[in-house]
């Protein structure tokens, strides 16, 4: 009986959320409005306070804005944008949350992270978010329009700094809605990525790029004894906008060393020289700022917006799990709600009919996301507990293949159950055209390693996946991987043709058994669905730098040769196989440009400039078995 009551609370779950949230009109409406008319219609139904300094503990202060209902009486609850973008006027999306918080009764404050636009200070990543973050929730809760209820809100950087001040558990934080927060996460679980910086101890180079647009220490600044007036005076004219050259990036990328890759272009050495300069993912320097780490405890009740296609979705799954469990506060710790999309990096309103994620189809992913954030806001911030039900799914996931929405008490489900598919080959696994294979049966004893060529000059293309925020250089999403499967560098192993649909729900785990000619390289994983048309579709993939195979903190050197066991992070997914379609699986040693290359030296890769080719093997028998193990959920 019980199991018959789940069933029917799955199947209905998303009627009974689109029944029960009030109907927004607004949502669709906004998003045909020019700059011009959101600002007009903000204009028109808020009441402004603009470029007012909020003081940090150190004298520091932020420049925020402050919107509230025109003609508001009593108390009301506030809605916080924290961004380091140039959304101090709110523009594109949060112009439209802001228009959505004011009509629904809320205040809406954006600020500048310290050191941005109008906020005084140095800058530093997420801005100090314990100690700024909780000096501005205290600013905000003894304001008088305020009811000492704060929500926080945001996408990708608006977002990561909210998950250090969730471990403080502020009075006035009563709910949060991180969309892409992945870059907020130091360390997690089996996930130690230091805010993406990292994957399996590769370097990221998104990061570069992205700090070459954000930081800027040269940047120009009001006087500091400008008074309120006029600092909102130079506001309305003056944004504080510096716009860098332009950077060819597909060519500069390949400059080495990395380390010099911003201060070749002439820029000053500023955060991501600095961070370059650490020794690894287990520095102990990454404790020290902004990000979250699982010591931390939790107190927040979160909404969490995720998706298939970006940058960090195993982390933020992992994160999702901790936060349920970290044990320091009940009510957060059972109020944790989770929403996973198949598309790219903060595309969550462009969800809707006929969507394409990349280049794939994926039919009708509409989602109620503006209703779902006002609705959880207002269970939290108002009180109104009909508005988001305790009844409401705690994971929703859109299964890719099945090309549907699912929902889910647990992450992975607990129906899931591991299918191990080990790789096989006669020692010609080598590109789409080799004999690799990929099948539940154990390898036998004596099989032969499958073996390749890894230059650091001429390395394998990145086609799709989960990227973001890197000047272009990857599209992220589902595209065909054939282009990369041809090359002799890429081990390919595929199964045969599935005869009933198989979904892969969870996290999928890779074990590999590698040697190599040189001291240090990186292999890299890819799990691929292949259609019977032949179109290699990347699910996700993942890397491992092969000297932290013992933990980050034992970095060890390969010896010629010798073979060792990779377990690099999982891969996060929910795909369904279709009849007739094939599991892939590729192993090769680069992902360029999305990962920095490994040069093969065993040395201070990141300064270094002079590579080494490295012969690296991948062995596959039964006393040296790799494999890849999905979890398989049977509906």
């Amino acid at each position: 009986m019980k199991a018959e009551r789940r069933k029917g609370k799955r199947v209905g779950w998303l009627a009974a959320v689109l029944a029960a949230v009030v109907p927004l009109a607004c949502a669709g409406e906004l998003s045909r409005y020019s700059e011009d008319g959101l600002r007009a219609e903000l204009a028109e139904i808020a009441e402004a306070e603009t470029a007012v300094l909020v003081p940090m503990r150190d004298g520091v202060g932020l420049s925020t804005n402050v919107w509230r209902p025109k003609g508001a009486t009593g108390k009301l609850p506030t809605v916080l944008w924290k961004t380091p973008y140039n959304e101090h006027n709110p523009r594109g999306r949060s112009a439209q949350l802001a228009i959505e918080a004011v009509r629904r009764g809320y205040a809406f404050v954006v600020q500048n992270e310290r050191g941005r636009y109008f906020s005084q200070g140095d800058y530093e990543i997420l801005g100090h978010p314990q100690t700024d973050g909780w000096d501005t929730l205290d600013w905000i809760a003894a304001q008088p329009w305020s009811n000492g209820k704060v929500g926080t809100l945001g996408c990708s950087s608006s977002a990561e700094w909210q998950l250090a001040l969730a471990a403080l558990d502020h009075p006035a934080h009563a709910a949060m809605v991180p969309m892409a927060a992945g870059a907020g996460i130091g360390k997690v679980g089996r996930f130690r990525e230091q805010g993406n910086f990292y994957t399996g101890g590769v370097p990221r180079i998104l990061f570069a790029v992205w700090m070459y647009g954000v930081d800027n220490p040269l940047r120009a600044q009001l006087p500091q004894d400008l008074d309120g007036p006029l600092r909102a005076r130079v506001a309305q004219y003056n944004d504080l906008h510096a716009t860098k050259p332009k950077v060819d990036w597909a060519r500069h990328i390949w400059h080495l060393p990395y380390s010099e890759l911003l201060s070749s272009l002439g820029e000053p050495p500023a955060t991501c020289e600095a961070l370059i300069r650490r020794n690894g993912p287990a520095d102990p320097a990454w404790e020290q700022g902004g990000l979250y780490h699982d010591s931390m405890g939790w107190g927040v009740p979160a909404l969490w917006f995720n998706s298939w296609y970006d940058v960090s979705i195993g982390p933020n799954l992992e994160l999702f799990n901790h936060a349920r469990n970290a044990g320091t506060d009940a009510e957060a710790s059972a109020n944790q709600y989770v929403v996973v999309g198949p598309n790219p990096h903060c595309q969550f309103w462009q969800l809707g009919p006929d969507y394409t994620v990349g280049a794939r189809k994926v039919g009708d992913a509409s989602f109620p996301v503006s209703e779902q954030i006002w609705a959880f806001f207002d269970r939290w911030l108002k009180g109104e507990k009909k508005a988001f039900p305790s009844s409401t799914p705690k994971v929703r996931y859109f299964t890719i293949g099945l090309d549907k929405w699912q929902a889910d008490e647990h992450w992975p489900p607990k129906a899931a159950r591991p299918l191990r598919l080990y790789l096989h080959s006669d020692g010609r696994a080598n590109s789409l055209h080799g004999d690799g294979r990929l099948s539940p049966g154990p390898p036998p004893a004596g099989a032969p390693a499958d073996r390749f060529v890894y230059d650091p000059a001429n390395p394998v293309q990145t086609i799709g996946g989960g990227d973001c925020c890197n000047g272009g250089l990857v599209t992220p999403g589902a595209f065909d991987q054939r282009q990369v499967e041809a090359r002799h560098d890429v081990l390919v192993y595929t199964s045969e043709p599935l005869e009933q649909p198989l979904e892969v729900t969870g996290f999928v785990d890779a074990v590999l058994k590698v040697s190599s000619s040189a001291p240090d390289t990186d292999f890299a994983v890819k799990l691929v669905d292949v259609a019977p048309d032949g179109t290699a579709w990347i699910v996700g993939d993942t890397m491992l730098r092969a000297r932290y195979r013992d933990g980050y903190e034992s970095p060890r050197l390969m010896q010629p040769g010798q073979v060792y066991e990779l377990r690099p992070t999982p891969i996060a997914t929910s795909i369904q196989f279709g009849k007739g379609h094939r599991i892939r699986v590729e192993v090769t040693s680069s992902n360029f440009p999305k990962f920095a290359r490994n040069l093969n030296t065993g040395g201070a890769n990141e300064t270094e400039s002079e590579p080494v080719v490295a012969e690296n093997a991948v062995h596959h028998s039964a006393d040296a078995a790799s494999y890849i193990e999905l979890p398989v959920v049977a509906r």
